[in-house]
């Protein structure tokens, strides 16, 4: 059902991820601080603009990080829209680590459907679609992607010890003692950190086994992820592992949420 949509989404974020890596390969990476105090490159322009401009073809509404004016009066009535982070990390591309992520998700009747993360680093992709399962390929070249090379999520990765994710630039306190509750209750339990939406691929792959975020962070953070997650057979819940999350909120700001295997 989502096939076409699903062809538009992964070339859009080739495209961007293309655009994205002109920027990264400068000496230095100029950048401004946005009203929440967050970074804005010219990455992030440039990638949300070659988004819009491909999945404005479909007819659908986007709503961006980079264009997220929209009244609520006017998106509440959206029954399917594209919500799309252009470049998430920017933080993390600031430093140039490559934990860095293109997202696109495609949100009907307030719940992911379609999800597309790409990682320009390392030129792999993440995609899944409602009721098909989630995937990763690694692409041959920089804007050349075959169905064929895709990998089903989970990997079956052998290994005897719990792994929690968190986030690189965000490890607050809240997470912390959940953390230590966790190493509690378990054995062996590994902390790793990653940027972007990389933490909730890595549960998703099965490489991490839970993702908890008690901070902030907006719809187009973590949609294409959720999308990614559930395809590959985690939950992703509100903090009290049972309320679903929703989207095109009035506020969208995210709830604190946890991602997890099993």
């Amino acid at each position: 059902m989502f096939d076409k949509y699903l062809d538009i989404a992964i070339n859009a974020s080739l495209i961007a991820g293309k655009s994205i890596l002109k920027v990264y390969k400068n000496d230095k990476i100029d950048s401004e601080l946005k009203s929440d105090l967050s970074p804005l490159t010219l990455a992030d322009k440039n990638s949300h603009n070659e988004i819009v401009k491909i999945l404005k073809t479909t007819d659908i509404p986007v709503l961006s990080e980079e264009g997220k004016n929209i009244p609520f009066e006017e998106r509440k009535n959206w029954k399917r829209f594209w919500l799309i982070d252009p470049l998430d990390g920017t933080k993390e591309f600031i430093k140039k680590n490559g934990d860095f992520t293109v997202n696109i998700a495609l949100i009907e009747d307030n719940e992911p459907v379609l999800g597309v993360i790409y990682v320009p680093v390392t030129n792999e992709i993440y995609f899944a679609t409602k009721g098909k399962g989630a995937f990763i390929a690694k692409l041959t070249s920089e804007v050349h992607f075959n169905y064929n090379s895709a990998i089903k999520l989970p990997i079956n990765i052998r290994r005897d010890n719990y792994v929690v994710v968190a986030s690189r630039s965000h490890l607050n306190d809240e997470t912390k003692e959940y953390i230590s509750n966790i190493e509690q209750n378990k054995e062996k339990v590994e902390l790793l950190s990653r940027g972007s939406s990389l933490k909730i691929c890595m549960v998703a792959e099965g490489k991490a086994d839970i993702y908890p975020r008690f901070g902030p962070t907006m719809e187009w953070d973590i949609a294409a992820g959720h999308a990614i997650a559930i395809g590959s057979g985690c939950s992703f819940t509100h903090a009290d592992e049972q309320t679903p999350i929703k989207y095109n909120k009035e506020n969208l700001l995210n709830p604190y949420f946890i991602v997890k295997r099993g």
